[in-house]
């Protein structure tokens, strides 16, 4: 990727500079926080090319904000932004290295006009991969196969067919519309769920109101949760709603942990509600070792890992590098997050 260069910057990058580290820049020169959990994000040289650069950990993260223009929060996982806020005195500008942004928006971000984008795009094609292995592996029995191979024991069992099954996507964002793309392609027959329902979706044919999922989940062997975790959508799968599930489905999750009731879900699973789940997010991350999702066979368990592919954090910094060259020649910013909805303006989600 060519990534235009800014001229005539001086450039700095410590772990925290007092607020004045902007005296003697270029005045177009930003000055950019980069919240990170103790490792550094790659390939920062063009993003240093561009800005002045202090890394902040959690702890040093409200001694660095005051002056910054730019926080990019490579620490997606922190909720430190939200206790450090009051600091930020010339802050425009979030940008953080996941889809997701519910850990990040709080009530003063969101009534601020600092801008919020998000890493929409680095993970459409990762996840939708993910699901449909999880589809096949749930269908073709395989972490079964596994587990009698660790073993070493001979045990022959009939699988079942995806060709012609139903996959109900729940959230119509890009990750979902990849996600349908990929199962169609496999032969499945995928509608989607969303904000509102509508006919002739160029990727899921036909898309259901969320509002109404209780009444049509019940018609799919595969429920998919690719949904942002928005006061709407936290704990949508409940007992009531499982208890709406065929029992030979399977629930699948990509999206965030609290969309499911967890404890409701593992009552399901153990009296045979619904057939099985894979699942890569929970609602607490670790999974504790104690949860008994871990023993379950008929469950898959990843560790929050469905978009992370080779080569992935080259691709975030990437991106924040073209959003910080547009900022700083004051184009329009890629990624534009509605604080109040949780996800991309324009991208049509649950």
């Amino acid at each position: 990727m060519s990534i235009p260069r800014a001229t005539g910057v001086v450039v700095r990058t410590t772990e925290h500079a007092p607020a004045n580290a902007k005296a003697g820049m270029n005045a177009s020169s930003p000055t950019v926080v980069v919240l990170h959990d103790g490792n550094h994000p790659p390939a920062m040289t063009d993003v240093e090319r561009l800005a002045t650069v202090r890394y902040a950990t959690e702890d040093t993260l409200a001694e660095s904000l005051g002056g910054a223009d730019v926080l990019f929060v490579w620490h997606f996982l922190s909720e430190a932004v939200s206790e450090a806020f009051s600091a930020a005195d010339e802050l425009r500008w979030i940008h953080v290295a996941s889809a997701g942004v519910d850990r990040l928006l709080f009530d003063a971000l969101r009534d601020s006009e600092v801008v919020v984008t998000n890493s929409r795009g680095i993970f459409d094609r990762p996840m939708a991969e993910y699901v449909l292995t999880t589809v096949l592996a749930l269908a073709k029995d395989l972490h079964t196969s596994v587990r009698l191979q660790d073993h070493k024991r001979w045990q022959h069992r009939e699988t079942e067919r995806i060709e012609g099954k139903k996959a109900l996507v729940v959230g119509t964002g890009p990750i979902g519309r990849a996600i349908a793309t990929q199962l169609s392609a496999a032969g499945l027959s995928v509608v989607g769920a969303g904000r509102t329902s509508r006919a002739e979706d160029p990727d899921f044919g036909y898309v259901h109101a969320s509002e109404a999922l209780h009444e049509v989940v019940g018609e799919f062997d595969y429920v998919v949760l690719a949904a942002p975790l928005t006061e709407s959508t936290r704990g949508m799968i409940d007992a009531e709603m499982l208890a709406r599930f065929r029992p030979s489905a399977r629930l699948i999750n990509v999206g965030r942990g609290q969309l499911v009731v967890q404890e409701d879900l593992v009552e399901a699973l153990v009296a045979g509600t619904i057939a099985g789940a894979a699942l890569d997010v929970f609602d607490v991350e670790p999974l504790p070792e104690d949860s008994p999702l871990w023993e379950m066979d008929n469950v898959l368990v990843s560790p929050h890992m469905s978009g992370d592919t080779l080569g992935w954090t080259e691709e975030l910094v990437a991106l924040f590098t073209t959003n910080l060259a547009g900022y700083a020649a004051d184009d329009r910013l890629r990624n534009v997050v509605d604080k109040h909805r949780g996800y991309v303006s324009g991208s049509e989600s649950i």
